[in-house]
């Protein structure tokens, strides 16, 4: 991919895939200590994929090195904007009906202003994870007897729980986290008896991409870390090591001063 797109900017992960590369082929005796110095200096100050790409070429995995791009561009909050999943519009669907059965409203959807759900000894499920939005504000209506209506929300979405539970309830957990600048305002109303409405924030499939990729950079530092340190340690021994062969080397050649001298103290007594 950095064939196709060297001019595109390289981020701290890509540049700490690259190093790690690096580390495992020092390890493995593709490089030596001068040339794994060499492209490490190269790796931290590259701007570009077509900088990264030579570094690692020569290298069993100098083709994985440098991670797959996507150039299609991601709307709404996968780059931390909400402005493109307000889209005007009736909405796809305006209602969800549950009698001893359910019901499921998921993936790329339009919400419209006003949607309502109904579950009947039966259940509901609303997800707002992918979906786009008639307007700023929507309203979730939900009536749930003897059943259950379950709302799953994105971070960043503010929600108002409006609704009245007999033997019943609404969750108001979920109105504690204020919404982000742009991102709509979600009205969850309605009533509740012998069941229940609740809220539930969940991560995008592209939010949990990025905390595992934000999780796997972390564990890869962690192991640079034990690696600089182990090295350390080896050089410490090593450093160590030389300097008791030094000594003794020193202490040989003065009992070989010593020897001498005393015979040639010797010859001269004779």
């Amino acid at each position: 991919m950095s064939d196709d797109a060297p001019e595109l900017r390289a981020s701290d992960a890509d540049r700490e895939r690259v190093a790690e590369v690096l580390r495992d082929a020092l390890a493995e005796g593709r490089l030596d200590m001068e040339e794994f110095e060499e492209r490490l200096e190269a790796t931290y100050k590259a701007r570009t994929y077509g900088d990264l790409a030579p570094i690692t070429r020569d290298l069993p995995v100098g083709e994985v090195a440098v991670p797959k791009v996507d150039m299609v561009k991601k709307s709404g909050i996968a780059d931390g904007s909400w402005t493109g999943r307000i889209v005007g519009g009736e909405g796809s669907s305006t209602w969800g009906v549950a009698v001893m059965s359910g019901f499921q409203r998921k993936g790329r959807w339009t919400v419209p202003r006003r949607f309502t759900a109904v579950a009947f000894m039966g259940g509901g499920e609303i997800d707002l994870r992918d979906a786009n939005f008639a307007d700023r504000e929507v309203v979730i209506n939900c009536v749930a007897i003897m059943g259950g209506v379950e709302v799953i929300v994105p971070p960043g979405v503010e929600v108002v729980m409006r609704g009245i539970g007999v033997m019943g309830g609404f969750d108001h957990l979920e109105e504690s986290e204020l919404g982000e600048p742009g991102a709509p305002r979600v009205i969850v109303t309605g009533f509740a008896f012998w069941g229940g409405v609740s809220v539930e924030r969940k991560l995008t499939r592209t939010q949990r991409q990025e905390l595992r990729e934000e999780r796997r950079r972390e564990k890869l530092e962690r192991r640079a870390e034990r690696r600089e340190l182990r090295g350390s340690v080896r050089d410490e021994q090593y450093e160590a090591h030389r300097r008791m062969l030094d000594e003794h080397r020193d202490m040989g050649r003065h009992g070989r001063d010593e020897r001498g001298q005393r015979r040639s103290r010797e010859r001269d007594e004779d």
